[in-house]
This record gives structure tokens, C-alpha cells and sequence, in this order.
């Protein structure tokens, strides 16, 4: 039997398969709120306004006994020295039963926790809330031995900021 070379032609000739693959590929992309880049960020596009978004996620890091150890509004911080900005605030929270953990393999891990959620308006009046990655952070200093420690902190955040941004 002779193979033939890839051709969309004859993909398409057999049931649009290419087509189908592209339509589905196109959908997910488009459809999934979450973001995720090379900088070991996590952007959520949020359906609350920036400071409901902080709100919520504080809300439900208390609930679970998680500590809040800061909330800073950049924007009006910003407006404080005349500067105009698009609604943003920080939240730094942190659970030591899962952070120090971290500490304990690498203590340069303390200059990234507590973790940060940042929630921001674009140009365009859309809400994202963006944080960092637990994995890009292991990556990051070097932690090769805590696998199940960034696992849960990932489920954890997602969790959390899957109720802060619906």
C-alpha cells in the first residue's frame, strides 16, 4: 500500500474533518475564560466588576480559614498622587499549612508567598483576575519535591477563583 502526503483536500473530500478539528479548536479557544502565559500567570476574565471580584475571593479565602494578609487598591492609590488608572486591587492571602511547605524545600520560595490574585479592568471595561501559577513557582526556585503540595494549592485556586469571577 503506498502512503499518500497530508493533503487538507482530501480531508476535507472525507467528511470536512479538518474543518471540524479547526471549528472545535476555535471554540475552546475562544470559550475558555482562563489564560495562562510563559510569565507563570493564570488570567480569569471575571462577570463582576473589579472590586465585587475581590470581594468574592476574600470572601471565600476567609470561609476556608485561608489569611488575608493584604488588600491594596492600586487604582486609588494611583489617584492619591494624581495619576489616573483603570480599576485594580491585590489581595495577598496565604495558608501556612500548605506555603511552608514550600519554605521548607526552598526558602527563596518566601519572596513569591503569600500568594497575590490581581484583579484589573481592561481598555475596554472587561474584568480579569490574574495570579500566579503554584507550578511556575516550584519551577522557579528549583522545588522539585513538593509535587503534591503545588497540586493542591493549584486545585485550591482555581476553586477559589472560580467562584470570585462568576
Amino acid at each position: 500500500m503506498e502512503r499518500q502526503a497530508f493533503s487538507p483536500r482530501r480531508c476535507h473530500d472525507k467528511g470536512g474533518v479538518m474543518k471540524n478539528i479547526f471549528i472545535m479548536v476555535t471554540v475552546l479557544l475562544v470559550s475558555f475564560p482562563v489564560l495562562a502565559d510563559s510569565n507563570g500567570l493564570i488570567t480569569r476574565l471575571s462577570k463582576n466588576s473589579v472590586t465585587e471580584t475581590i470581594n468574592k475571593l476574600e470572601a471565600v479565602l476567609k470561609k476556608k480559614g485561608i489569611t488575608i494578609a493584604l488588600r491594596w487598591s492600586h487604582s486609588r492609590k494611583a489617584a492619591a498622587a494624581g495619576i489616573k488608572l483603570r480599576p485594580t486591587e491585590l489581595l495577598i492571602f496565604g495558608n501556612p499549612k500548605l506555603g511552608s511547605h514550600m519554605f521548607t524545600s526552598k526558602q527563596t520560595s518566601g519572596i513569591d508567598l503569600p500568594m497575590k490574585a490581581l484583579a484589573w479592568e481592561d481598555e475596554k471595561g472587561q474584568v480579569w483576575l490574574t495570579y500566579n501559577d503554584p507550578a511556575y513557582l516550584a519551577n522557579r526556585h528549583g522545588i522539585k519535591d513538593r509535587a503534591k503540595i503545588v497540586k493542591k494549592m493549584t486545585g485550591a485556586l482555581k476553586k477559589f477563583t472560580d467562584i470570585a469571577t462568576r
